[in-house]
């Protein structure tokens, strides 16, 4: 199925076939297809063209020219009149940019059968170089610091690089009395700056490198990610690359949430007063989530006719809110340091805290009876699907099923978001907001499972390998219940995998893959020491800054400019690309100047 291009008159189709057909009063229809073997949730045909008649003439056959969509492999169908009805059916994946025709020839006029071929009029072009580019330029630049890092370890370069950078200093220490400075000296006893230094560091940058290795590629995708489809958020069912970040993100923050908490309780505050700062910071979360997602500043504070509620950070406050609460509510003394007895040691960082999985387990059971067993008006019960054209269009105003109609109930359709990823393939009419309230219940579920690898890094404490273990187990478990709800398949299962609808299937999918990342992240950075967490530590240093930087400063220089071709993959891949670079360096610098942005 072609993307409207009136609704995204910024983008160009990338296909431009031309059907050639020596017959009067045939039309080309379109459908998509996932597999090539059956359609995606089943979509109708969409009429393309109409195709004139050819008089008769064999020299002048009536053509038509289209563009479509090159996502996805299509079905073409082409039809006659009403009584003839199909005349023949192509499945092609079109090539980006390339030309074709499609020849149609009568070979009987008795029995009206015809012959279909497809002809390749110009090559489509590799949109992947670009990328293949970008990948080796960047991979020169880390190549460049690695062999940098590695001469500074040589002492007589690294000392000849600090005498330049510090000729005074340097000229200082020579001059001085013989022997080294002791611990009392104002000068520090190794001579190279912080950034060089191999001290232990205290701060698991583990944690702090996957949140930042979550925001940029957020950031990127949210600038566009080149154009690429798998830099795109899926239009219903299934996976991108721009689906696993925010639940990440989400994820991390669970974890985070363990930590902070421990550390402030340990530390002599009263739950009183932990809970005074999760409530605030909750109420700042959604309140900057509220202003970023409606920039139409000029219309005034009053203009609430189509303000969005909603918003990636409004659900981050909600989740947060719960989970920190959830935690602070059932801490028991003793369980971190292990002196609290459990019939069963091996879930010592599990079984304390069973009140908190009572309460998730009961979030989720409610989900599932408001997914499944919710009457929604004018849909089947339980319908998972995108709307619009899909299910051959049998319930177009039904998009998101129980999910969506608790929000145009709760919210109004004003209030949601009026451009959801379901309307560029399924045609969807209906708002949808991807951030809505039924959605938020599994993002609580899934802050809950980063919560979970927080006490385990709490709970076995220098403990490298039992940490790392229980990280792959969860993974294991995660993993298992995924391939259960989705039967290990894209539409078919229970509970496909859905960002719009955040399914279970959905976080229990990106839990397994948080779970193994971290896992690697940490073996790396915290135990092996073999990577700093460069450059995605900074970012996620200071994730608040660059998340709202980003979404304020988007269309701003040098963020975003005025491209020559609007269709080129590598035009835009330079700027997304740029403004992603530039919100790492910023992060840098703000680092480097001991500037944090906390809530």
């Amino acid at each position: 199925m072609p993307q409207d291009a009136a609704a995204r008159p910024e983008e160009r189709e990338d296909c431009i076939p031309a059907a050639r057909l020596q017959a009067s009063g045939l039309s080309l229809q379109p459908s998509a297809h996932r597999d090539g073997l059956r359609l995606a949730q089943q979509c109708l045909y969409q009429f393309l063209a109409f195709v004139p008649p050819s008089n008769g003439s064999e020299r002048k056959p009536g053509t038509a020219t289209l563009m479509l969509d090159t996502q996805h492999p299509l079905t073409l169908l082409l039809n006659g009149s009403v009584a003839d009805g199909e005349l023949c059916k192509i499945q092609y994946h079109f090539g980006e940019f390339g030309n074709y025709s499609l020849v149609v020839k009568t070979l009987n006029t008795s029995t009206k059968s015809v012959s279909c071929v497809l002809v390749i009029n110009e090559d489509p072009i590799n949109s992947y170089l670009p990328i293949l580019f970008a990948f080796l330029v960047y991979m020169g630049i880390l190549a460049v610091l690695i062999v940098r890092r590695l001469f500074m370890k040589i002492d007589p370069v690294r000392n000849w690089v600090y005498k330049k950078l510090n000729p005074r200093e340097t000229d200082r220490l020579i001059n001085s009395e013989p022997g080294s400075p002791n611990a009392a000296d104002p000068i520090s006893s190794d001579p190279a700056p912080q950034l060089w230094s191999s001290a232990p560091r205290q701060r698991l940058r583990s944690l702090d490198t996957f949140r930042g290795l979550s925001l940029i590629i957020m950031v990127f995708v949210n600038y566009g990610g080149g154009k690429y489809w798998f830099f795109k958020h899926e239009s219903w069912n299934g996976l991108t690359v721009a689906d696993l970040v925010f639940p990440w993100f989400v994820f991390i923050m669970g974890t985070s949430i363990s930590l902070s908490l421990s550390s402030m309780l340990r530390q002599g505050s009263s739950k009183w007063k932990v809970l005074g700062k999760i409530l605030w910071r909750s109420f700042l979360l959604i309140l900057l989530g509220v202003i970023v997602v409606n920039p139409n500043y000029c219309l005034g504070p009053l203009s609430w006719e189509n303000l969005r509620i909603p918003g990636v950070l409004q659900r981050l406050g909600l989740a947060y809110l719960v989970v920190a609460a959830l935690e602070l509510l059932f801490t028991r003394a003793g369980a971190e340091s292990g002196t609290l007895e459990t019939p069963c040691p091996a879930l010592r960082d599990i079984l304390p805290y069973w009140p908190q999985w009572v309460f998730v387990l009961m979030l989720e059971v409610l989900w599932l009876c408001l997914t499944f067993l919710l009457p929604v008006p004018g849909c089947p019960r339980g319908y998972l699907g995108p709307g619009g054209i899909g299910d051959f269009g049998n319930y177009a105003n039904c998009t998101g099923g129980a999910a969506g109609y608790i929000d145009r109930l709760l919210l109004g359709d004003k209030h949601i978001y009026q451009h959801p990823s379901s309307n560029v393939i399924y045609q969807t009419t209906m708002p949808y907001d991807p951030e809505g309230i039924l959605g938020t219940i599994n993002t609580i579920f899934m802050a809950f499972l980063g919560l979970q690898a927080g006490k385990i890094i709490l709970f076995y404490k220098d403990q490298h390998k039992r940490i790392m273990s229980r990280f792959f187990i969860w993974t294991i478990v995660m993993g298992i219940i995924s391939a259960i709800l989705t039967k290990c398949s894209k539409e078919e299962g229970f509970i496909p995998i859905n960002k719009n609808l955040w399914s279970v299937s959905y976080v229990t999918t990106t839990s397994c893959f948080a779970f193994v990342l971290l896992l690697l992240i940490y073996y790396l950075v915290d135990v092996k020491r073999l990577w700093s967490g460069a450059p995605f530590f900074y970012p996620g240093m200071n994730s608040i800054l660059v998340y709202i930087g980003h979404e304020v400063f988007e269309n701003y220089f040098p963020f975003k400019w005025k491209m020559q071709d609007t269709q080129s993959h590598a035009e835009h891949l330079t700027q997304n690309l740029t403004a992603t670079t530039l919100w790492v360096v910023i992060s840098y610098l703000l680092y480097r100047k001991k500037i944090f942005w906390k809530i």
